[in-house]
């Protein structure tokens, strides 16, 4: 079974042109044509938390179903963390995942069934400061170990880590953390800011970072994608 996952931070729908175009996004999303996506910064910050992404918007010009995370009315994720799978993936289970922080962070963890085979999403943005993206990984780490059943395991989202050890050093050899490649900032990408790490069982087919006319300005990052492959038992 193959499947593509894509994690992007969509920077509020906000363009480097200043604008905020859903519109372009749902064009960007069209263009990935990801299985699963991880979104980061999918609702406004203030008030409301209103989502940035239309929920009728995405059902009329995409074949995404959003994963039920919100814990506010207007929200289409949790502290800005959504996750969108294609239609015929079911939903088994759905829980947001609270970080430790100083700032509004979080992550969100998704069962899904695809064609009979579960698998287990997680997506997430995390903080600035470097000890508590450490923290934070352990606290994900410690959710899954506590989930009970251990399904195939994609994480995913803007890790804020600019290096390639700092957070990732809490992965043992069970996860092989991606670089799909530079993603941050768009216009110009210098850091690998955006990464999806797997459990074992996935193989790899191939990696990328979505460069296009769009993404090129649709965010102030790059989507990253990886197209995984789980063996036959």
């Amino acid at each position: 079974m193959q499947l593509r996952f894509a994690s992007y931070n969509i920077h509020k729908a906000v363009g480097l042109d200043r604008r905020r175009d859903p519109e372009r996004i749902l064009r960007i999303l069209l263009e990935m044509d990801a299985d699963i996506v991880a979104l980061q910064e999918v609702d406004r910050r203030y008030g409301r938390r209103m989502a940035v992404l239309p929920l009728d918007a995405i059902h009329a010009a995409t074949d995404y179903v959003p994963v039920p995370l919100s814990m506010k009315p207007d929200s289409l994720g949790w502290h800005g963390n959504a996750l969108l799978v294609k239609k015929g993936i079911a939903l088994v289970e759905a829980a947001p995942v609270a970080l430790p922080t100083l700032e509004p962070r979080g992550a969100v963890r998704a069962d899904l069934d695809a064609g009979g085979v579960r698998v287990r999403v997680v997506g997430m943005h995390l903080d600035l400061s470097g000890l508590r993206r450490r923290q934070q990984v352990r606290r994900v780490l410690e959710t899954l170990e506590g989930c009970g059943t251990d399904y195939p395991s994609v994480l995913m989202g803007d890790f804020n880590e600019w290096s390639s050890s700092g957070c990732f050093r809490e992965f043992d050899a069970s996860w092989r953390v991606l670089a799909p490649g530079r993603s941050f900032p768009s216009r110009r990408p210098m850091a690998p800011l955006d990464r999806i790490i797997i459990s074992k069982p996935w193989r790899i087919i191939g990696t990328n970072v979505h460069r296009s006319a769009l993404s090129a300005i649709g965010s102030d990052h790059l989507p990253v994608m990886a197209h995984l492959e789980l063996p036959k038992k």
